[in-house]
């Protein structure tokens, strides 16, 4: 009988037959733990270009991803192979498995010098943005502010109530835990917020950042951890969710008709040069045109978000090229996915969460993390989104460590195509709390 080519039959690893995976593995690693002299001194032998790097995150990203997509419950309602990844690498990054250099090979490819993550980004959401009908990508965009705001006054709201129990007197509460968690991430939230209350009160900003980045550390792990939880729970009740695609309750599909556009090479080629003038008009904006808004400053996301929604809501793309986009956003989302993953987890210190360990940080960081899936879902549900996205997209989003968390928290709810209104939150949602929290700070300290 002869073969069936298309079949695959047995144990699969990473896209090959289990043994042949388990070889490539094994080459693809090995160059991380030889050494070679160079100038008298022991060098990794494995390179630092892109090829290398490449390999070397496929190498853990393969191991992980089948992990937890075999484990049962965290395969379910963990985060499956993604967030398997994310945490495995940062144990072994914890407990020295990784040589340095290796973990330095691939901070600097996923997010430092190359930034691949960057570009991991820019194709998510001009394919995300892109695949959405004009009249529903309005009224999404419309309502998603209001979501953002409800989401802030629940968490300001509850987190309140907690520290009162805790004897936290309100002000402190807002100014210590609610503003650094829902700031919107890191670098776009809490390193700008200890600037302000440096200029504000004489203080030094170290002062109030090292207690902020304890406090969003917890807030990012319950994030993950309720991301996955939603996305349990919308498969147990389907009626609070849609296809994972979109905000809009009753749009059943978001995505135009791809299928019956055909696209070949030449349309993904479009799609990578539209993609890349987006990103740059972002830069443009970001950097030299208007950096600032209201005093805050904006990121190259947020304006390249609003030049893709101007672009689809003009109709002016060619529908080849957004079909390009779109196929080009499935390849990235679903493929490298994991290669990201290993990069988080590569940039994660376990021990920062685990000195954060402190059963009121916990508490207090948990309540406002609850505070903002409630809000954000809420008046999402008011305004026609799903309630179930509308939390993870507008609430969680804003309550995590930013970019990276925003992946872990899109990836653990199986909900990547909608990065777009995810970095909205991180980006502009962290504009918006940044602001506030300058007339806060002028009141309240």
């Amino acid at each position: 009988m002869a073969e069936d080519k298309n079949s695959r039959s047995g144990l699969w690893l990473g896209g090959l037959p289990w043994w042949q995976a388990l070889i490539c593995i094994v080459l693809v690693l090995l160059p991380v733990y030889v050494t070679k002299m160079k100038d008298g001194n022991p060098v990794m032998l494995a390179a630092t270009t892109m090829t290398s790097v490449l390999g070397i995150c496929f190498g853990f990203a393969v191991i992980f991803n089948e992990i937890g997509e075999r484990v049962p419950i965290w395969n379910k309602y963990i985060g499956g192979g993604l967030l398997a990844t994310f945490f495995g690498v940062a144990l072994l990054r914890q407990f020295g498995l990784i040589p340095e250099a290796g973990l330095d090979a691939i901070n600097s490819f996923i997010s430092d010098d190359a930034n691949f993550l960057e570009l991991f980004i820019v194709m998510l959401i001009v394919g995300s943005v892109l695949s959405l009908e004009r009249d529903i990508l309005i009224r999404s965009f419309a309502g998603y502010i209001p979501a953002i705001l409800g989401g802030l006054l629940a968490a300001a709201i509850l987190g309140g109530i907690t520290g009162a129990i805790f004897g936290i007197p309100f002000s402190d509460t807002l100014i210590k835990y609610t503003l650094p968690i829902m700031g919107g991430g890191n670098g776009a939230g809490a390193v700008p917020l200890s600037q302000i209350y440096e200029q504000v009160t004489g203080d030094a900003a170290a002062n109030y950042y090292s207690f902020a980045i304890i406090v969003l550390t917890i807030a990012n792990i319950f994030c993950i951890i309720a991301s996955a939880a939603l996305n349990a729970l919308g498969e147990k009740v389907p009626t609070l969710t849609g296809d994972k695609k979109t905000l809009i309750r009753g749009a059943e599909e978001l995505a135009r008709d791809d299928q019956k556009v055909k696209t070949d090479n030449t349309d993904l080629a479009g799609a990578l040069l539209l993609a890349f003038a987006c990103f740059a008009v972002g830069e443009l904006m970001s950097g030299k045109i208007l950096p600032k808004i209201a005093g805050a400053p904006i990121h190259k996301y947020a304006y390249m978000i609003v030049f893709v929604v101007i672009l689809a809501a003009t109709g002016l793309i060619p529908a080849r090229v957004r079909a390009g986009a779109k196929r080009l956003q499935s390849f990235f989302s679903g493929q490298l996915g994991i290669i990201i993953m290993v990069g988080m987890g590569a940039d994660f210190n376990l021990a920062e969460l685990f000195n954060a360990i402190a059963p009121k940080n916990i508490i207090m960081a948990l309540m406002i993390v609850i505070g903002a899936i409630i809000g954000s879902a809420a008046v999402g549900y008011l305004v026609g989104f799903y309630p179930i996205d509308s939390a993870i997209t507008a609430g969680l989003c804003m309550a995590n460590r930013g970019g990276n968390g925003d992946l872990a928290c899109l990836g653990a709810a199986d909900r990547m195509d909608l990065i777009a209104y995810s970095q909205l939150s991180s980006r502009l949602g962290g504009g918006i709390v940044l602001i506030i929290a300058a007339f806060v700070f002028s009141f309240m300290l």
